[in-house]
Order: structure tokens, then sequence, then C-alpha cells
């Protein structure tokens, strides 16, 4: 989704981020109809933050239907029974809020940030989208279009914009991270509106949803406030979709080349990691944050400055549920070979492969990670994110002030011995993107 925002209001929720190193105080609670509820108070400032976590994304879907979650995204912005087509975002706008959504492949996130005098009316926007949402023949043919089009503008008019779809697509064979959260425009054009229907139906239910708020409210008041709003809604009684897949273990490298409407070729190289929350994701994530985590990171200083490999290099894990997968890439610099620059990042690999980090760098190593902890955390809408993701992922939402110290498990043998367990070259998939102009040479 394409944010709405007035620029004030945007001034206030970036402004008063602060550095937050006190406890973030919550409570939670579940309503009779399975809805989960977290509530963190924080009146230092006059907004609040309201967020609804659907346990829904891609790897929800039907393989014959997949692009459902991202759809949907879309189609609950169309209006309700009591609030207007288009009407969604004219509401918030108006009140003096934002608001936005996003899909991942694990869960859809929708959120408002609002005045805090504006509490009740977002939820009631967001009770109106869990029970009365618009699904109907104009909405879907709508955002059919609205989707195809943003799919072929990321995919197709964006140089390297099909990076994720193609190394997804080749790193997994079982599991249903094999197709990324877009989908195919092609299934959501041949399903019938009934199929979307049972989708809200099965997925857009309290007891798969965490409600999280946070920001300038009184706890008892809100309480009374989300049970007239959402207490009557019925528990879905369908059965929710959690897959159980294992993907097979990669045994081997897998190689391709993809042409695409670019001017610079492109390394991308892709291991399998360790899902999200468990000790060896910590110690990826740091060695990523190690190697690419701005100028005075190891690619940037060796790959980019020194050697001028690259335009830019970097490296992240993406946080999913299920095992998923580090992407390292690079863009080459004017004239250099794809594969010099796969060497030059390569070397980069076998250094922490083989040496241990030395005791100043690991010490700015965890600086960085505790900064990026605080910060994501600072807001009342990071909060509120955050609080809802720990809980659905985790079953923990104080997390949000703990998990720093699983980080600071990490050791530097720990860095070592990931990058040897993960960041091998039976465990990848390597990709060259070239410009079409060299296709067939």
């Amino acid at each position: 989704m394409k944010k709405i925002a007035l620029g004030a209001l945007i001034t206030l929720c970036t402004g008063f981020a602060s550095a937050q190193s006190s406890k973030i105080e919550f409570v939670e609670y579940n309503l009779p109809n399975g809805l989960h509820v977290i509530l963190n108070q924080d009146n230092s400032t006059p907004i609040v933050a309201i967020g609804v976590l659907y346990h829904v994304g891609s790897k929800n879907e039907d393989p014959k239907r997949t692009g459902f979650a991202h759809f949907f995204e879309h189609l609950l912005f169309e209006g309700s029974e009591n609030i207007g087509r288009g009407e969604f975002m004219k509401t918030i706008q108006n009140a003096g809020g934002v608001l936005n959504a996003n899909t991942s492949f694990d869960r859809t996130y929708y959120y408002e940030v609002l005045p805090s005098n504006q509490l009740e009316l977002g939820l009631w926007m967001e009770s109106e989208r869990m029970l009365h949402a618009k699904i109907d023949e104009t909405g879907v043919e709508t955002q059919r279009k609205v989707v195809k089009e943003e799919l072929k503008e990321r995919n197709e008019n964006t140089p390297y914009g099909s990076i994720l779809n193609e190394t997804f697509g080749h790193a997994y064979t079982q599991h249903p991270y094999r197709w990324t959260p877009g989908g195919s425009p092609e299934y959501i054009n041949q399903a019938k509106l009934e199929e979307f229907t049972d989708f809200y139906k099965t997925f857009y239910v309290p007891n798969n949803a965490t409600l999280s708020i946070s920001g300038d409210i009184n706890i008892e008041e809100t309480k009374k406030t989300i049970a007239k709003y959402f207490g009557d809604i019925p528990k879905g009684t369908k059965a929710i979709p959690r897959p159980n897949i294992i993907e097979p273990k990669q045994t081997k490298e897998i190689r391709d080349t993809v042409f695409d409407n670019i001017q610079l070729p492109a390394v991308i190289m892709a291991y399998h990691v360790p899902a999200q929350g468990t000790p060896d994701y910590y110690a990826v994530n740091m060695l990523s944050t190690l190697l690419s985590n701005g100028q005075s990171s190891r690619l940037y200083k060796n790959v980019i400055d020194k050697k001028q490999k690259g335009l830019t290099a970097g490296s992240f894990p993406l946080p999913t549920e299920d095992p998923g997968l580090c992407l390292m890439f690079g863009i080459a610099n004017m004239g250099v070979s794809v594969s010099d620059l796969e060497a030059a990042i390569e070397e980069e690999i076998s250094i922490v492969k083989n040496e241990l980090v030395s005791p100043d760098e690991f010490q700015k190593l965890k600086n960085q990670v505790e900064d990026e902890f605080i910060s994501k955390n600072a807001s009342a809408q990071g909060r509120s994110e955050a609080l809802a993701n720990y809980y659905v992922y985790f079953k923990d939402a104080n997390l949000v002030n703990t998990e720093i110290e699983r980080y600071n498990k990490v050791t530097p043998d720990d860095l070592k011995r990931a990058a040897n367990n993960y960041l091998t070259k039976e465990n990848r998939v390597v990709l060259y993107y070239l410009p079409k102009s060299e296709q067939g040479q």
C-alpha cells in the first residue's frame, strides 16, 4: 500500500522517536472470540498506533492461487458495509492520521497512526475490516487491475525487480516459500468471487488476529472500547491452513543467469539459513551486519571502496517463520565482470569463515545491533508492530524487551561457526543478472 500522510503527523510520529532504553510495559489478554490484544500505554505524545496482524501470508496460499494474501492487503481498503468505497483512506486522512499495510511470507499487517483522541475511530474501522469488509465484484475487479499493474511495475519495469521471485523460485522446490508474496496475477485473474469470500472467512477472523495498540491511551478505557467494537465479532469456524512442509536440505550449488532490463550486471548469492528466533539466526543476522551495515562494513570497505569492484554490495537475512534465506548481492562497477565481483565478495566470506572477529570490531558490531533494536521500538508504530510480531511468531510479546539478550549471547566463535555452517557453496543459489543485450552472446 502507498502511505496517505499529513506532514504534521509524520513529524509527530518521527520526531519523538527517541532512543528507548527503559522497559516497554504492556498488558495482554484474549477476548472470548480468540482475538489477542496487546496494549502499551505511553502518554509522552498525543498519538496512538493501532495495528492488526493477521497470521496469514503467502505461505498459507493454495499453490494454484498464489497472491491472495497480497491481494487482500489491497482489497480490504475498498470499504465495508458501513464505510463507503474508497472512503477508508480518506477517513483516516481527514482525522489527521496515516495508514498502511504490508504482506510477507507469513503474515499481513494493517495499521493506523492517529491523534490519540481518534482512537475509537481507528478501532471501529479495523473492526469493520474484520467483520464487514466489502468483497464484491466491483472491488475485486478494481483491485485485480491495481495489483496487476503493481506487479508489472515491480517485476518487469524495475531494474533487478525480479530478484526475490527468481531467488526463492530457485532456492525452494517444495516449501511454499518457493513463491513470493506478490504471487501470480494469472491466478488472481482466474479466481472467482466465492474464492475470495472463502479466503476472507478463513483467515480474517478474530482467532487468527492480534490487535496491538501503543501510545497515548488509558488501558481500562481502551479495553472497554475494544470490547465494544470487537467483542461481538464471531470466532472463525474454518480450519486455518498451516503448512508443515520441510524443504529438503540443499546439497549442491544452484547457478543460473537472468537477463534483465539493466545496464550493469549483478550477482545474487542466497544461502539457506535457520528460521527467525533460533540461536543460529541471530549469529547469521550479526554476520550480515558485520559484512554490510554502513560504509565501515567489510563489503563496503573492501569490495566497493578498496577494490572498486561494485557500485553497491550488501547482505541481509529475511526473517521468516520457517527456515529462510540470507541474501548477499552486488552490482558491478562499469567494466567489471560479474565473476570478478563474485570473487571479491567470496573473499570476504572466506575471511569470516577462517578468522575470528577482533574484540574491537565485535564490540562495534554489538553496539550496532543494540542501536538498531532500540530504534526499532522507539516509535509507537514500531512498538505496536513489534509486540504483535513477537506474540504471533514466538508467543512471547516480552521479547520486545528481551530479544537483545539473544543477540548478546552470540560470540565471535558463533559467528565463525555460523559462517562455516551456512555460507557454503553447496547451500546456496547463485544468480547472475546480466543486461538483455548480452543474451545469446
